[in-house]
């Protein structure tokens, strides 16, 4: 499982989800984006090298020659958490100017499950031209849209419910609450 962070508000986010994927003992590997680093220490007061940690492999996000940038190279799924529009804007017009953006290439052109969770709003006529792209290619938009349903207590079961539903797009069983589960 490839997890990419970038330059958007909502970190918290690829922070849970890495946390829930190291407890079901699913191997991850981690690009971080230099802007990403900034939000990681504007938005949280957790250090880059503990959330690197909770990866199995780490990349530097300029390494165009690490794994993640070849088709050869055996990753099932990625997931762009939060994904900027700028991230958004390039995967979708072929601009793999970085790791993160070129491994999303290759997971697109090797039809392999990529999930971007786009992280912006208002969204103009051009973000939306670009998911709507994507889409059609069979990414995964999925943007951390909250669901009230659950009757959320804090921004955490916001946080919680979104990376449960995000497992559910990789494959992997979540204990969140479902319509209609009372």
């Amino acid at each position: 499982m490839l997890i990419a962070i970038t330059g958007a508000s909502g970190v918290q986010i690829a922070i849970k989800l890495l946390e829930n994927l190291n407890k079901k003992k699913v191997m991850t590997e981690l690009i971080i984006s230099k802007i990403a680093e900034e939000i990681i220490n504007i938005e949280t007061d957790i250090s880059i090298s503990d959330i690197r940690k909770l990866a199995d492999k780490n990349y530097n996000v300029e390494d165009l020659t690490a794994p993640p940038a070849s088709g050869s190279y055996k990753i099932d799924t990625m997931v762009i958490v939060p994904c900027s529009m700028k991230t958004l804007a390039a995967i979708a017009n072929g601009y793999a100017d970085n790791l993160i953006t070129r491994a999303a290439d290759v997971m697109i052109k090797e039809k392999r499950k990529l999930i971007l969770v786009v992280r912006e709003s208002p969204l103009s006529a051009i973000h939306l031209e670009n998911m709507l792209k994507l889409a059609k290619l069979g990414v995964v938009i999925a943007p951390p849209v909250p669901s009230y349903y659950i009757k959320p207590k804090s921004v955490d079961d916001l946080i919680e419910y979104t990376v449960g539903r995000l497992l559910d797009q990789m494959g992997i069983e979540s204990d969140i609450k479902r319509w209609g589960n009372e």
